[in-house]
């Protein structure tokens, strides 16, 4: 009997564990001495200077920092850690000082009443435009892409084009928000650090932690157990860690810290707002003559972070003259960070917004325009792609959701007081794969451990791990015991670029081929005990010149009330072409939520900027609206049978990521069949569809 577990809707192997409340999150871990509490003090100026800081406390409190008393750091490259560091407020939120008392009310307290003096106190310039005088080219964007890339004459080809689409687009802030805030609790023994951390990336986290405080990696560990989301704003150390360390240091005490929801709006990153400026050129037969995106985006004064955002638009149609920019303002801000696809959610909805555009001035079906423009290879780099299904993915999803009995007029369909229309977009997403070690242990019993230092945010890592694990060994999953979430465990990259399962699958897959090979050809059969530990390194940079992208089609059905100009999706589809998919109900989970994700950028989610004090007005769960289920009526995810032997051994794409992007041009473009009104400025808010019915 076949004891394949790949492809297999295995539930969660912490399900229980987590409906139960017995799962265990960062502030809930038991330490050895009695834990106490910290809380930070936020900066209530956008810019200037820290003069003082009212040290006295009540007989609760153990100690108050800030940067005229707080130890030295590290120097590191990533300016959001240096915490407490200097008198420099660079934005307003920005952590000055913090309270370690013995209870959480008492810290709170204490946080909220002391006294700060400040000087050399600033209006903010905190408004991204597309002609702002800090506006610079930076050497590079996030993931190492080019700052800027340019085929052919795309201008003077766009001046001669017989169709031409020139257009702006923009998104606005967006915030993460996962329902466990960073967390951290912290303690020191005998000049080693423990910390248990709500992160990605355990690992790093672990590095950065030992360059901070200049430890030796070994005398520093990151327990990342169980992690209530992340959608990466937890992909790199937040100054959470860093605070929650330092406070346990000064204190003598094992520190507990758990940020408050509002400042998951000011010191843990957000999507950058974009500004987007795509030009279209096409022939009479709507074929691609010439594309231009140009891009604006915002950065801190604390550190460089650049998304990029015109990435996807270099590989996913073919044109032969092509221009993609990246351009950045330094404004008084926080830093903004990687959100759930990013670049390519932002960059695709204009994108794919002008590709609507285009298809109606030139009279061809939105789908089968993009068919008439399909590459042939890859356009940025000129290699075959290892596979690529967004035909299949069009026609699928087009086949299913009932795109032929479309009328491609807008506004001429209606049910009472209603407008219904319907939109497509397409999605890409690049495969990433990192080097990773993982160990696989055969115990004197029979059990099986599988050791890998990877982070499970909800994703479902622990089960697939044990599943692809399970197959490299030749046995049913229930035998596997997967360790995971510790950097005291093999090193692994983090949870994040949809690149999790592809990374630290290959390395376990590599452990466990080893292992059997080490017993003799069968785990059943082995003579004894045996361990092995790989890196997987060698293998990746031995890997073709293929381009490796997952891509997708996504579909959706809007409804506009004529009355309030009110835009509610009433059906929603994916389809994705993905590669093999691991745990069939895992992945259809992970692009649900993609596509939701894409629903709230589309509709809702908005970071509204304090041009006066600095900082978001509207920084909790009351005010920053996300979707919940009475959003999402009829929502659904498949994929196409994708079969790639060009990526891991495992053969999957990566799912976390690519739900989000097409998701928000679909709906905008369902929005315009509907009403015939064109919203180029995310989100789609009632004012900017009801005064154009």
């Amino acid at each position: 009997m076949s004891t394949a577990s790949i492809g297999r809707p295995i539930q969660r192997t912490e399900s229980v564990a987590k409906v139960t409340g017995t799962a265990r999150y960062a502030v809930e871990q038991r330490t050895d001495g009695a834990a106490v509490y910290c809380a930070y003090v936020p900066a209530t100026i956008p810019k200037g200077r820290v003069v003082r800081v009212d040290t006295s406390g009540g007989e609760e409190v153990l100690a108050i920092l800030w940067h005229g008393n707080a130890e030295k750091l590290g120097d590191i490259e990533d300016g959001e850690l240096a915490v407490l560091q200097s008198d420099r407020v660079a934005y307003r939120g920005q952590i000055i000082a913090a309270v370690v008392a013995t209870t959480l009310e008492a810290a709170r307290d204490a946080a909220d009443t002391i006294r700060v003096t400040y000087s050399d106190e600033e209006s903010p310039d905190n408004t991204l435009s597309a002609e702002h005088p800090s506006l610079f080219a930076p050497e590079s964007v996030n993931a190492g892409f080019p700052t800027d890339v340019t085929v052919g004459d795309p201008d003077s080809t766009l001046s001669s084009a017989a169709h031409v689409v020139d257009r702006w687009y923009s998104t606005s802030p967006m915030h993460n928000s996962p329902m466990e805030p960073h967390a951290t609790t912290a303690e020191w023994s005998n000049g080693a650090l423990t910390v248990w951390d709500s992160t990605q990336a355990p690992s790093g986290v672990r590095d950065d932690l030992a360059t901070l405080f200049e430890l030796d990696p070994s005398n520093v560990r990151v327990v990342a157990e169980n992690i209530g989301g992340g959608f990466g704003a937890k992909g790199s150390t937040r100054p959470n860690a860093v605070l929650a360390a330092m406070a346990a240091r000064a204190s003598g005490r094992t520190v507990k810290l758990a940020l408050p929801r509002q400042a998951l709006f000011d010191v843990v990153g957000y999507r950058t707002p974009t500004i987007n400026h795509v030009q279209l050129g096409a022939d009479t037969r709507g074929k691609l003559t010439a594309i231009a995106h140009d891009t604006f985006q915002q950065t801190s004064h604390v550190f460089e972070f650049c998304e990029q955002t015109a990435e996807s638009t270099r590989h996913i149609y073919a044109s032969p003259h092509r221009r993609t920019t990246h351009r950045l303002a330094v404004l008084d801000v926080s830093t903004p960070r990687w959100m759930r696809a990013p670049g390519e959610a932002p960059g695709m909805f204009a994108v794919e917004t002008a590709i609507d555009e285009l298809s109606y001035a030139v009279g061809i079906d939105p789908i089968e325009l993009r068919i008439r423009n399909e590459p042939d290879v890859d356009p940025a780099s000129g290699n075959r792609f290892s596979s690529r299904s967004v035909v299949e993915c069009l026609r699928e999803g087009a086949e299913r959701f009932g795109w032929a009995d479309r009328d491609p007029r807008p506004g001429h369909r209606r049910e009472g007081r209603t407008l219904i229309g319907t939109g497509v977009a397409t999605a890409s997403y690049p495969v990433l794969i990192s080097p990773s070690s993982a160990s696989a242990q055969l115990g004197a019993d029979g059990s099986i451990t599988v050791s890998v230092a990877a982070s499970d945010i909800g994703t479902g890592a622990r089960t697939v791990l044990r599943q692809i694990a399970a197959d490299a060994l030749a046995v049913s999953a229930e035998r596997v015991e997967l360790k995971l979430g510790d950097s005291a465990l093999p090193t692994a990259p983090g949870a994040g670029g949809s690149s999790g399962t592809s990374s630290w699958g290959w390395a376990v897959t590599k452990a466990c081929r080893q292992l059997v090979d080490e017993v003799g050809g069968s785990i059943d059969d082995a003579g004894g005990p045996a361990q092995v530990s790989v890196e997987t390194s060698e293998e990746i940079d031995q890997q073709k010149d293929l381009a490796r992208m997952a891509f997708g089609a996504q579909f959706a059905e809007v409804r506009v009330d004529i009355d309030t100009g009110e835009v509610r999706v009433s059906r929603m589809l994916g389809v994705f072409g993905i590669g093999r998919v691991m745990n069939p109900r895992l992945a259809r989970s992970q692009l649900i939520g993609g596509m939701t994700f894409g629903l709230g950028m589309a509709l809702m989610e908005a970071g509204n900027t304090d041009h006066e004090f600095g900082g978001f007005s509207n920084h909790d769960l009351a005010e920053y609206h996300i979707p919940v289920c009475a959003d999402t009526p009829d929502i659904e995810a498949v994929w196409v049978e994708e079969h790639d032997d060009e990526l891991s051994p495992m053969g999957g794409k990566g799912i976390g990521e690519i739900g989000t992007v097409g998701s928000p041009a679909a709906i905008g473009n369902a929005v315009y069949h509907a009403t015939g009104v064109r919203v180029r400025d995310l989100p789609i808010t009632l004012d900017k569809v009801l005064p154009h019915l």
